[in-house]
């Protein structure tokens, strides 16, 4: 059993909501498919619960924007990776800025896990954004309609399931192509031995479908399961506007789920 985190985006509240959720549901192994800071006021604290309570995570654009240089970013996001960046770099203490810097320099693009469920293996991959470009490649419901050759090339990519984020928009892709979002699937999608699946795990920080309740999956009995929880965005909105360098948007969003 393990649980799937994305997209937090510095955003304190609703990531101890869910770390709470998870132990809760008595999850020791947790993974993060990135973007743990970017747009939000929190990217220390944010960093430092990554650091501690995940067992892993891989690079997202927001990631390798604050370290090393921001990526066909709007003037909004572009603003806050920099002030993110002079947040961690005016850290006091030197143990734990380096320890954060460390750990954003060191994560790498991809992970495999090799998972044994009720029946089978199953062969998992985790990136942040697309199976052919685990950086940022996004992956959009339309695109089942709009570009189907370009699903079928990302699921060539994939050898059974592929966790995604990016997006902030939860559901599963299939190789036919086609896209379900979970309330579609009862919030749950069994993990079958003949299929392809990828799978995005929505936003923790910064859903992006009209539900601002924060998004992430667990794995369980062959299953995963999709999770939706209520946080104090309202804390988290304050926090942002009190920050000349962020933008308002970013607020706001919050509020939407949008």
């Amino acid at each position: 059993m393990f649980a799937v985190v994305s997209d937090i985006h510095s955003n304190l509240e609703a990531l101890s909501v869910v770390l709470t959720d998870i132990e809760k549901r008595g999850i020791k192994t947790i993974y993060c498919l990135g973007d743990v800071v970017g747009y939000g006021p929190n990217p220390r604290e944010c960093l430092d619960l990554v650091i501690e309570k995940t067992k892993w995570c891989v690079l997202g654009n927001h990631d390798y924007a604050i370290f090393y240089e921001p990526t066909n970013f709007n003037f909004g996001a572009e603003q806050a990776s920099f002030w993110s960046r002079e947040v961690l770099e005016s850290e006091d203490d030197a143990d734990s800025r380096n320890k954060r810097w460390n750990f954003l320099g060191k994560l790498p693009m991809r992970r495999t896990l090799k998972y044994k469920n009720a029946s089978n293996f199953a062969f998992v991959d985790f990136v942040h954004a697309s199976p052919r470009r685990p950086i940022n490649e996004y992956i959009f419901p339309d695109d089942v309609y709009n570009n189907p050759l370009k699903v079928r090339m990302l699921f060539e990519r994939v050898k059974h399931i592929c966790f995604v984020g990016h997006t902030h928009m939860p559901g599963v892709f299939l190789d036919e192509p086609d896209f379900y979002l979970p309330a579609e699937l009862g919030d749950s999608y069994p993990i079958i031995s003949d299929e392809k699946a990828i799978i995005n795990i929505g936003s923790v920080g910064q859903p992006r479908d009209k539900d601002n309740r924060a998004s992430y999956v667990f794995v369980k009995d062959n299953k995963v399961e999709f999770v939706r929880l209520d946080y104090d965005y309202q804390t988290t909105m304050k926090k942002i506007r009190a920050i000349s360098q962020l933008d308002d948007f970013h607020a706001d969003r919050l509020q939407n789920g949008r």
